[in-house]
């Protein structure tokens, strides 16, 4: 009897880690849930993206991780965005292309 009771607390168990291994694999959604009043100083802000849905939003990613939620139509989150964009366009056109992006020697052959 105990044999069994053991045997049915450890399928339960398997099967409990086994559900919570599969919901863990959801996309994790950023939600807005208000906007913040306060500026944030730009340098402050490593990245950004923008929430569509029934709250748009400007959610900013910090140097420390944190993500904060702004209006996308007050002045100094445009500015921000702006400011970012500048910044991430500069940082690419420095970056060396590879050998292979230099060299217009190389070629590809497809064969059938």
């Amino acid at each position: 009897m105990r044999l069994l009771i053991l045997t049915c607390l450890v399928i339960c168990s398997l099967a409990a880690y086994t559900v919570e291994g599969v919901g863990s694999e959801v996309l994790e959604k950023s939600i807005c849930v208000s906007l913040t009043t306060q500026r944030l100083p730009i340098k402050n802000i490593k990245t950004y993206t923008i929430k569509e849905g029934s709250m748009k939003a400007v959610i900013f990613i910090t140097r420390r991780g944190l993500k904060v939620c702004a209006d996308p139509h007050v002045d100094w989150v445009k500015k921000a965005v702006r400011t970012i964009d500048k910044s991430n366009r500069r940082s690419v056109s420095q970056t060396k292309p590879t050998e292979a992006q230099q060299s217009p020697k190389t070629a590809v052959t497809l064969t059938g």
